[in-house]
């Protein structure tokens, strides 16, 4: 039906006749002589439709905006002084001899040149994707998944499917449950990811596994958050954490290679304990250069208790971040920071304006200086290196509070003062606590499958607080890209786990059974990772939300305008699974 592509026509084809397909994007009629742009997946190429072919001049005169055409033509080169540089088949134009419509448009719902609402762009969301930027971003997801699958089967791994009709497993969010008909009353889960699998796989004997595969949490949704997303899941045997990370940290360096011709060079590492402390996020964004600075030594004894209680605490905290230019904030600029911070918890932030260093206190501008000596403030100045013109913001409270709210500020100052250095920063973060304590209870900080380092079942059972787990994640530019660990392939360590966790054996058998009776039967040491493609594909296209490089995404209310998914089901179908639905109150 068609030659070639019509982002393929370049100055090689001039003399050739050519056939392409595709839709209108834009129609001019300058005096008698009618011109298109003619646009597919490929891009954009001009075609020139003559008054001396008045049979093709006549249909041509009727298309409009999205009409699906057949152009036949032959190519030649643009007349001097109206080559296009913007248009990779700007050099040529295409002289139309014959046109047919496949197929005429209606006037279109959305609007090709202002923005449109998501609402929208998902109700007709195949429009939104004839969009050249939306096409392109799926098409660099294809070749990134491509590049993927060459890399690790490359390696040795082995592309192998998991269930989705599986069993709840813990990841941290709700399951979506589907009934099941010949088993009424019981349910199926759909899986948050392939984790229990890829271990039974490992212990299958299969070495080296990897898949792209859809997973599904019920949970709050935001731009980064869906509630089926897709994951590069990938697990190996007789591999350490390091073994883990050198190939992942090399896929992506290949795949940026590739893609972006960017390289990312060897990804530097940091404790997780490091990340918190300087940054107050376990996924620093390395480009923004402030950090937080602990003083609770140096007020520990002043006379103002919203420094002195949370430095005094074993809990508490108080840290400041040093910001260049900032004494130039006014104190209406500095109450909006104070709301900023109070949507993480903080009750307040104090605050110093540095105008002359030399000046000693007398250089100084705060409401708070009347509770700090000239020994403390020097010592303040000199641990942060303030300078001339800065201001310090402080955050006094629980280590929680403060490590949230000030690594937010953080993050937020650095886009405001537009101090982002650099374009890709990579790191790993390693050692994360085994487990993070939530109203008195132990929970695990990754999954419960992970393994800690160098301890024994007794060991951890004696001290969960202070284990440290064997985990990693890869971080970018303030965005975890993936996380894995190494396993527990121990029954033994795998009980302790699950005893720390509150979890007792007729629960673990109930949820865990089939994987505990797996690790009786020679489980080889295993280790891997998951990388959140469409996370991976949002920052490689620039792109502000994951929903931008999937095809056929959700809302934030997890809902699909285009299809009107979720709906209510069949009568028949409800009573086939014996399922009744109950109806909310009105005033509900």
């Amino acid at each position: 039906m068609r030659t070639d592509y019509c982002g393929n026509i370049t100055a090689s084809y001039i003399g050739q006749t050519v056939t392409l397909c595709g839709w209108v994007n834009k129609r001019r009629d300058l005096g008698g002589l009618i011109f298109i742009d003619l646009r597919d997946r490929e891009g954009i190429v001009q075609v020139m439709f003559d008054p001396d072919l008045p049979e093709v001049q006549a249909i041509a005169n009727t298309l409009r905006s999205e009409f699906c055409v057949k152009v036949t033509g032959t190519v030649r080169a643009r007349p001097e002084g109206q080559v296009n540089a913007q248009m990779a088949t700007g050099e040529i134009e295409i002289i139309g001899t014959g046109l047919e419509i496949f197929n005429k448009s209606a006037v279109l719902p959305l609007d090709w040149n202002q923005e449109n609402s998501e609402e929208q762009r998902l109700r007709y969301r195949y429009l939104d994707l004839r969009r050249p930027l939306m096409s392109q971003r799926l098409q660099f997801r294809a070749k990134v998944t491509a590049a993927v699958r060459r890399y690790l089967e490359g390696d040795g791994f082995l592309d192998i499917e998991t269930p989705i009709l599986t069993k709840a497993t813990p990841e941290g969010a709700r399951d979506y449950l589907v009934p099941s008909r010949t088993h009424k009353g019981e349910f199926f889960a759909l899986p948050q990811s392939p984790q229990l699998f890829k271990q039974l796989l490992m212990m299958s004997g299969m070495d080296r596994y990897y898949q792209i595969v859809k997973c599904f949490r019920d949970e709050d949704l935001r731009a980064d958050r869906q509630p089926e997303f897709t994951q590069i899941d990938l697990e190996t045997t007789f591999l350490d954490a390091d073994g883990v990370m050198s190939i992942t940290e090399g896929l992506i360096r290949d795949l940026f290679q590739q893609m972006l011709d960017v390289d990312l060079g060897d990804f530097p590492r940091m404790t997780y304990a490091e990340a918190m402390q300087r940054y107050g996020s376990d996924k620093p964004d390395l480009r923004n250069p402030l950090e937080l600075t602990d003083v609770a030594d140096l007020l520990a004894s002043v006379d103002f208790k919203v420094f002195s209680g949370p430095a005094n605490d074993l809990k508490g905290r108080v840290a400041t971040i040093r910001v260049p230019g900032g004494a130039s904030l006014s104190r209406k600029q500095i109450d909006e920071y104070t709301k900023f911070v109070g949507i993480y918890g903080a009750k307040g932030l104090a605050w110093i304006k540095v105008n002359d260093v030399a000046a000693g206190l007398d250089g100084l501008q705060s409401p708070i200086l009347k509770f700090l000596n000239e020994e403390i403030v020097n010592g303040i100045l000199a641990r942060t290196g303030a300078q001339d013109g800065d201001i310090l913001l402080f955050g006094a409270d629980s280590y929680t509070v403060v490590t949230e709210a000030m690594g937010a500020l953080r993050l937020k100052l650095g886009e405001d003062f537009e101090l982002l250095e650099g374009e890709w920063r990579p790191l790993w973060v390693v050692d994360f606590p085994m487990f993070e304590e939530v109203d008195g209870q132990l929970h695990a900080l990754h999954h419960p499958f992970t393994s800690p380092r160098g301890m024994t079942p007794e060991e951890l059972a004696a001290d969960p607080v202070n284990a440290i787990s064997d985990a990693y994640d890869m971080v970018l530019n303030g965005v975890e890209l993936g996380g894995g660990s190494v396993r527990i392939h121990d029954q033994s360590m795998q009980s302790a786990v699950f005893s720390i966790l509150g979890i007792d054996k007729e629960e673990a058998e109930l949820k865990f059974g089939f994987l505990l009776e797996a690790l009786r039967f020679g489980a080889p040491p295993h280790a891997g990772l998951a990388f959140g493609l469409d996370r991976l594909v949002m920052l490689m296209t620039g792109a502000s939300s994951i929903r931008d490089v999937m095809a056929f995404p959700k809302t934030t209310t997890a809902a699909c305008p285009l299809t009107d998914a979720p709906s209510p089901a069949n009568p028949q179908q409800l009573a086939d699974l014996a399922i009744a639905t109950v109806k909310k109150d009105s005033a509900e």
